[in-house]
C-alpha cells in the first residue's frame, strides 16, 4: 500500500507485516489492517505472500539445516523484496520494520536475528522465536515488541517441547540489547480483558523491549483497544520511535 501523502523526493520508512501458516496475504490483511495507519503516519505497507509447504503458505524461521523442514529461502527473498523496494519507492533504508502473526512473528524474529542489517525492529503477534543461540547474532540493538495470550493453546505461553516460552524470548532480547531487568508493569483493560504491559527500557541505543501479556488471550491476531488504540497502532508507535540506529 502507497501512502496518500507519498512523496518520491521524501523518504518513507516500510513495514513489512507478515502473515501466519497457511495464511493468504490479502485476506491476513483484511484482520491485520494498517492500511488507513499507513496512510496518516506515511509508511509504506507491506503484505507479503509467502511460498507453499506442503501445500499451505508459510515462512521459513530458520537456517539451512537437518532439522529444517523447509528449503525455502524466505531470507534471500526479504533482501530482494527490500531492494526492489528501494529501486521502485524512496524508501528510507534505516527504518524498515518487519512484525508478523504466528508464524511470520517467527520471521520477523529470524530477520531480526540474520538481517538486522536491514531490520531496525520487529514485532510479534501470537509468535516465537526458534533461535536463542549464538547464531542469532543481531548487529545491532534491536527494539522488541510482542503480543501474546496466556491461553493460546497452539504456541503456549509458557513454552514446551517445541518452542520457547515468552519469558525466555524476553530474557533473551533483554539480554542482548541490555535493558534495565527491573521491568516497568503497567495494567489495562481492552473490551473487558486484562492487559499486562512489560517495558524494559535503557538499552544500547536507548532501545527498548516491549511485551503485552493478554490475560485468557488465544492464538489470534489481537483486536486490542487500549486507550483507543489497536495492535496496528500500537506496533507503529513503537517501531516509529526507532532507526536502525536506535532512539529517534
Amino acid at each position: 500500500h502507497i501512502p496518500e501523502n507519498y512523496d518520491e523526493n521524501d523518504p518513507m520508512p516500510v513495514v513489512l507485516n507478515f502473515h501466519g501458516f497457511g495464511g493468504r496475504a490479502e485476506e491476513y490483511a483484511s484482520y491485520a489492517d494498517m492500511v488507513d495507519l499507513s496512510d496518516s503516519e506515511g509508511f509504506l505497507l507491506v503484505y507479503p505472500q509467502g511460498s507453499l509447504l506442503d501445500g499451505s503458505p508459510h515462512w521459513n524461521a530458520a537456517l539451512d539445516g537437518s532439522d529444517n523442514k523447509s528449503d525455502a529461502e524466505d531470507l534471500e527473498f526479504i533482501d530482494i523484496l527490500i531492494r526492489r523496494l528501494s529501486d521502485d519507492y524512496k524508501v528510507d533504508m534505516d527504518r524498515v520494520y518487519a512484525c508478523g502473526y504466528s508464524n511470520g512473528g517467527f520471521f520477523s524474529f529470524a530477520l531480526a536475528c540474520y538481517r538486522s542489517d536491514l531490520i531496525a525492529a520487529v514485532g510479534s503477534i501470537s509468535g516465537s522465536q526458534l533461535d536463542l543461540g549464538e547464531t542469532c547474532s543481531p548487529t545491532h540493538p534491536t527494539p522488541v515488541i510482542s503480543f501474546h495470550g496466556t491461553s493460546d493453546s497452539t504456541i503456549p505461553y509458557d513454552g514446551n517441547s517445541f518452542y520457547f516460552s515468552v519469558e525466555e524470548i524476553l530474557n533473551y532480547w533483554v539480554s542482548i540489547n541490555a535493558t534495565t531487568t527491573n521491568v516497568e508493569v503497567d495494567e489495562y483493560q481492552s473490551r473487558g480483558q486484562q492487559i499486562n504491559y512489560y517495558n524494559y527500557t535503557d538499552g544500547n541505543n536507548d532501545v527498548s523491549v516491549n511485551h503485552y501479556q493478554v490475560i485468557g488471550g488465544g492464538h489470534i491476531w489481537f483486536d486490542l483497544d487500549i486507550n483507543g488504540q489497536n495492535t496496528g497502532d500500537l506496533l507503529w508507535d513503537f517501531f516509529d520511535q526507532y532507526d536502525i540506529n536506535g532512539k529517534r
